[in-house]
């Protein structure tokens, strides 16, 4: 089992100003080899005032600084809803490649074919995996997805002569939908799930009306649990002419087992940071795919990438459209990445990832549901939700919890989300953990728990071994200090 203190290295670095010294430099410019002139007035003045480096000490101050973040490649992320997972490296190697890297999207069609067959070939791969006739790649991200397919279910209610005011959305999706709903103006109206932690038939026919222009349904939902009536479901919305939305950011635990578009969902966005092996985190690049039926192809954002013979172009001839959601066509890097990874993996490959993201979920729910609160104890699929009941008795919390395991070298999971449970402690895996990665997790959390019981206080005051230890969460949100 991991010690608490065996992990990880803590340098106390100064900032670079206080590590100039007069006369140093990190670089060496050539002589000029054009004649000296002078410049205008307007452009001269007092020189910058840098600080003086050698390339040594750029290079060890920001690597130092890289060694107190956590990340995927230094130990396990157990991120419930997020799907931190290991990004293989040859994903890099070929987005890195210079015809990708180097591509200008001015370039114009004649000169990026290859770009637009991997985009082409990807909205196909990825029509393929969830069913769906049609896929555009232009969404930046998860979020973006989900309000380009709101926006698409708006145009097709426009089109059909009569727009409605309300949109459905369960307490176990995800917290962006409602969010995206509003920005197309629809008023969210929300549904409970039933006592196992599912959508009930009969709540969604009581709340689908004819002003009601669809529901928005994340499968699996946030609690990890599969919608075992989404078929009902869909057929109760459609049968009073709504449209089905697909949060589809937990894919990972369904490819190449089911495929949404043949479940009665209209419209589904992924994203390709969760499923398909993508950098996530850091503020972006990303990318959220949409992928629609039939009857909402011509809503599809433009461009369009279309094949005619083996000629590939853009098209933006669609009279329909909902227009442009991204300058140029979405995150062209991260395609390559996510192409990479789909290639490489294979049908039979993509259908394991699912099978052990699945697995391991429920391996750490039967390990620890008698020592964490488990308020669904059924199957899961990716990820399992306990609470902090079974340590509330020692005025210890959730988040005392999580903190503590930073102290154990894990990145703490998810907490107090999804709020239909009380202090959520959510945890996925992830494919990619090895089961001596999930043991040593396990045995953390039971470490923790003990410690809960014989030292709360410690726990209380956790972490203790990070660059930055446990703040003051109520000064630290009245009085921010952005200042690093």
């Amino acid at each position: 089992m991991t010690q608490p203190g065996t992990t990880g290295l803590i340098f106390n670095e100064p900032e670079l100003w206080d590590k100039s010294r007069e006369g140093r430099c990190g670089i060496s410019i050539p002589s000029s080899d054009v004649p000296r002139a002078d410049l205008d007035p307007a452009l001269t003045g007092d020189a910058p005032e840098l600080p003086q480096l050698s390339e040594l000490d750029v290079v060890r101050h920001f690597i130092r600084l890289s060694q107190w973040n956590f990340c995927i490649d230094s130990g396990m992320y157990p991120l419930g809803s997020c799907t931190m997972k290991y990004n293989p490296k040859t994903n890099e190697v070929q987005a890195a490649r210079k015809g990708f890297a180097a591509a200008h999207p001015l370039a114009g069609d004649q000169f990026s074919q290859g770009a637009l067959k991997l985009m082409y070939e990807l909205e196909q791969l990825l029509g393929e995996i969830t069913g769906f006739p049609a896929v555009t790649l232009q969404p930046a991200a998860g979020a973006h997805g989900e309000f380009t397919g709101m926006l698409m279910i708006h145009a097709w209610h426009a089109k059909q002569g009569r727009q409605r005011s309300k949109i459905l959305v369960p307490d176990t999706a995800h917290g962006t939908n409602p969010a995206s709903a509003s920005l197309c103006g629809y008023k969210s109206v929300n549904i409970k799930s039933g006592p196992k932690g599912v959508l009930e038939p009969a709540t969604v026919a009581e709340a689908m009306d004819e002003d009601t222009a669809g529901i928005m349904i994340t499968n699996p939902n946030t609690l990890g649990l599969f919608e075992d009536n989404i078929k009902e479901v869909c057929d109760i919305v459609h049968a009073k002419g709504g449209l089905v939305y697909g949060d589809g950011a937990n894919m990972n635990a369904v490819m190449g087992i089911i495929k949404p578009g043949e479940l009665g969902i209209d419209v589904l966005h992924l994203n390709l940071h969760k499923t398909f092996s993508t950098p996530h985190g850091g503020g972006g690049p990303g990318s959220g795919p949409v992928a629609v039926v039939k009857d909402l192809i011509p809503f599809l954002p433009v461009p369009r990438v279309q094949k005619e013979n083996d000629t590939y172009s853009f098209i933006t001839n669609c009279p329909d459209t909902i227009g442009r959601m991204h300058t140029f066509y979405g995150h062209f890097g991260i395609m390559v990445r996510a192409f990479a990874y789909i290639l490489s993996m294979g049908g039979d490959g993509l259908k394991r990832a699912s099978q052990l993201a699945v697995l391991n979920a429920n391996y750490i729910k039967e390990s620890l549901k008698t020592t964490l609160d488990l308020p669904y104890d059924r199957p899961c699929m990716h990820e399992c939700v306990f609470t902090d009941k079974s340590v509330q008795e020692y005025h210890i919390s959730t988040m005392d919890m999580a903190k503590r395991l930073l102290d154990y070298g894990f990145h703490p999971p998810t907490v107090y989300f999804p709020l239909v449970v009380d202090a959520a402690f959510m945890v996925e895996p992830t494919e990619t953990e090895s089961k001596d990665d999930i043991d040593q997790f396990i045995e953390a959390v039971k470490a923790i728990v003990k410690e809960a019981a014989s030292n709360p206080e410690k726990l209380k005051s956790a972490p203790y071994l990070p660059k930055v230890t446990r703040l003051d969460e109520v000064a630290a949100a009245r009085k921010p200090c952005l200042k690093g």
